[in-house]
Order: C-alpha cells, then sequence, then structure tokens
C-alpha cells in the first residue's frame, strides 16, 4: 500500500491527470508483485466499462450540450428573472432558479456555472450588483447542479458502488432545495445590508417569458417523472432527454442547428471520452484493492478506533474537504469510494445517506482554492479574478456548510424522499 500511496502522490503532484496516476500507480504495484498478472488489468478496465447504466452519463452530458446550444438556457434564466426580478435583489434569486431548473437538465456543476457566467454575470453587473457578489453566487449556484437530479455525481457514485442511482436522484432533492434555500437567505442579508436594486412585476413578462421557456421546463418533466415514475431506467432517462432536446433543436433552430450539431456532438465526445477513461481506471483501482484487501484493513484499523459512525463520517467530510483544495471532484470521488465505502457498511452507515453526503462535500469542494473547478469556470467567462470570485463564495460555502452539517445529523433529510417513493411503489 505504501508503494501505491507513494506513487500516486508523485503522480498528482507533477500534474499528472487523475485517470493515468490511478492507473500508473496500480501498474507499478501489480508489476511489483509477482502474483498478479498485468492481463488482470486489462479486463478488469474494460469489464467496469461493459454496465449498462454507465451510457446515462455520456447521455446526460449530451443533452446538456443539445439544450445549451438550443439557447433554452438563456430562456429558462429569463422566465426566472420575471417570476422572482421584483424582489430587492431579485436578479440574484432568478440565478438561483435558473441554477436548479439547469440543474435538473444538464447534472453539471461546472457546466452551468460556466453558463450563467455568460448569461446572468453581464445583466447582475448591469443592474448594479457588486463584482464580487455576482461572480460568488453563479459559482456557488453551479454547485446545486451535483444535488438536483440528474446528477452526474450521484450517477458516478451509483456506479461505483452498484447502489441504486433511482434512489441517489430521489434523496438528492431535498438537500439540493435546501442550498438553494440557504443561499437564498444569504442573498437576502446581503441585498438589505447593500440595498441592491429590485426590478418591476409584470404578469404580461411572466407569461410570455414562460411561453418561451416551456419547452425546456417540459424536458425535466417528462424525463424525472419517467425515471420517478417507473417508465424509464437512468439510462433510458438519458436517451430520451437526448431525443427530446435534438427535436427541439430541429424544429426551432432547422438547418442552423445542424450546422451547429457536428461540434456540439465533438464537444460532448470529448468530455465523455475523459470520464470513461478515467472510470476504466477506476475498475483497475478497485480490482487491485479487492485483491490487496486494503479496504478491510482500514475497516480493520477504524473499528480498532472504537469509532462510531458519526465519527467516521466526520472524519471522511474532513478528509474529503481537504483534497478538495488539491484534486478536483470527480478524483475525489474515484479515489475515495472505492476504499471508504466497504468500511462504511461495517459501520452500517446507509448507501444512499453516504451518497448524498458524498456529493454534498464535492459541492463544497468546487468553490475552495486552489483547485475549484467553480472558480475557474466563472472567472474564465467572467474575467473576474479568481481571488473576487472566492470573496463572494466564501459567505454562500458557510451555508453550504451548515447544509452539510444538518444531513450528516439528520440522515431523515436525505432518506425520506426515497424512502416515501418506495413506499407509494408498493403500496405500503
Amino acid at each position: 500500500m505504501h508503494l501505491l500511496g507513494s506513487s500516486l502522490i508523485i503522480l498528482l503532484v507533477v500534474g499528472a491527470p487523475i485517470g493515468i496516476a490511478l492507473s500508473g500507480a496500480t501498474i507499478l504495484v501489480v508489476l511489483s508483485d509477482p502474483i498478479m498478472t498485468p492481463k488482470a488489468l486489462f479486463r478488469s478496465f474494460f469489464s467496469f466499462l461493459s454496465s449498462y447504466t454507465l451510457m446515462a452519463i455520456p447521455f446526460f452530458i449530451y443533452a446538456g450540450f443539445l439544450m445549451e446550444r438550443t439557447g433554452l438556457i438563456a430562456k429558462l434564466f429569463k422566465f426566472a428573472d420575471s417570476l422572482i426580478g421584483w424582489l430587492p435583489g431579485g436578479f440574484a434569486y432568478a440565478t438561483l432558479l435558473a441554477a436548479v431548473m439547469f440543474g435538473a437538465i444538464s447534472g453539471s456543476s461546472t457546466a452551468m456555472a460556466a453558463a450563467m457566467g455568460v448569461i446572468a454575470y453581464p445583466e447582475m453587473i448591469r443592474r448594479g450588483y457588486p463584482v464580487w457578489m455576482a461572480a460568488g453566487i453563479i459559482a456557488c449556484g453551479g454547485g446545486i447542479a451535483l444535488l438536483i437530479p440528474p446528477s452526474i455525481t450521484l450517477i458516478l457514485f451509483g456506479i461505483i458502488t452498484e447502489e441504486s442511482i433511482v434512489a441517489l436522484f430521489f434523496a438528492g432533492v431535498v438537500p439540493g432545495i435546501m442550498l438553494a434555500l440557504s443561499d437564498a437567505v444569504i442573498i437576502v442579508a446581503i441585498s438589505f445590508y447593500m440595498r441592491l436594486p429590485a426590478g418591476t412585476f409584470s404578469v404580461r413578462n411572466v407569461f410570455s417569458t414562460l411561453w418561451e421557456a416551456w419547452p425546456a421546463l417540459l424536458m425535466p418533466v417528462i424525463i424525472l417523472g419517467g425515471l420517478y415514475g417507473g417508465l424509464f431506467t437512468p439510462t433510458e432517462a438519458g436517451a430520451a432527454a437526448c431525443a427530446y432536446a435534438m427535436v427541439y433543436g430541429l424544429l426551432s433552430g432547422g438547418v442552423r442547428f445542424l450546422r451547429d450539431l457536428m461540434p456540439t456532438t465533438k464537444r460532448a465526445a470529448n468530455l465523455t471520452a475523459i470520464v470513461f477513461f478515467v472510470l476504466g481506471c477506476v475498475g483497475v483501482f478497485q480490482f487491485l484493492l479487492a485483491n490487496k484487501g486494503w479496504p478491510q484493513d482500514v475497516a480493520n484499523w477504524v473499528n480498532d478506533q472504537g469509532l462510531s459512525q458519526i465519527g467516521f463520517l466526520v472524519l471522511l467530510l474532513v478528509v474529503m474537504l481537504f483534497l478538495s483544495m488539491f484534486l478536483t471532484g470527480v478524483a475525489i470521488l474515484v479515489l475515495t469510494v472505492p476504499i471508504f465505502f466497504p468500511v462504511a457498511l461495517t459501520l452500517g452507515v446507509d448507501p444512499v445517506h453516504l451518497g448524498i453526503l458524498t456529493a454534498l462535500a464535492i459541492e463544497m469542494g468546487g468553490v475552495i482554492p486552489p483547485v475549484g473547478l467553480n472558480l475557474f469556470a466563472v472567472s474564465g467567462t467572467t474575467g473576474v479574478s479568481v481571488t473576487k470570485v472566492m470573496q463572494g463564495a466564501i459567505p454562500f460555502l458557510f451555508t453550504d456548510g451548515l447544509v452539510l452539517i444538518l444531513v450528516l445529523l439528520f440522515p431523515i433529510l436525505a432518506l425520506w424522499l426515497p424512502l416515501n417513493a418506495v413506499k407509494s411503489a408498493f403500496g405500503s
């Protein structure tokens, strides 16, 4: 284990991508072990990628890119602004509401932050919002997409742990709404303190923007309704999302949409290739862990320390938040989940609760420097320095931490919805 840990750290420090670091460190361990053969690594790589559920990821990635290309994200934002933009600081609320709606389409935190950086930031500055506040809201609002289904983070967690992705989707709804509401509380406080401007309310504007945005609003209703109603598997839901976005793009954009289709497909394929390579390396990593019995060793160590469920989860979350200073969310997920998940099961931790806590920690890590991807996504699209973005994100990071603590101490906040969904499904 020392060879694996030291080689992994060295590869990450020199800047190797997480997939290369995982597979490289694993290969070194295998080559040093006369019992294990390199052929097993190739088998474990492709065996892990053969999961049918895994196809949900490229489908949802592609659907998000298609929806962005059709301009529906901007229409969602205008509709959110017409609903609550008349309140003091209402344009900031509209940004959060759009983040929730976009999260129900793309499932990508960084994609949401980048899109809102282009759409919302210039208008917030024009309306008199401070630069730091505008950038911070967008950076932290992006994290909501990690909890609102279909979350790519929850899909990855479900695939790695073989847990029900639908149950994880159900469990992410309440914490996701809690994140949005807690961020809204901060916006209320800042809005009244700084006397931020309010817009004007118009029923006609609400209906006109609703008419433009209804195709985007209908998409999560169809996809998530079919998913929760048992009509779709997660993979089929992703395919339906792509079909819906494709049909809308053809009907609304025609030739122009077809012209943009190839570049959009290329972007989605590039991101999918990266994700699948990392996941294949996770399969290799899990193969090594299983053969060496290291998760059992970690579980024995935890038992020797006498840690309770809460004590173990607190230690785990502290480690994950610390790692977020140096690694991206996907890297933290693929590095830690194969090791801590078996340990959590031996302590009786609910797997779905664990998945939501993991997603919340990764959501916070998205705005923790120096690696926080949302900070750089917002900085890159707005031209605001990373320091300024971080300054605006700090108040929201504090409330996100409170949500994490509440979900940690009260698992029912994450488990209530999936438990009731199961009862409804079986009529009991």
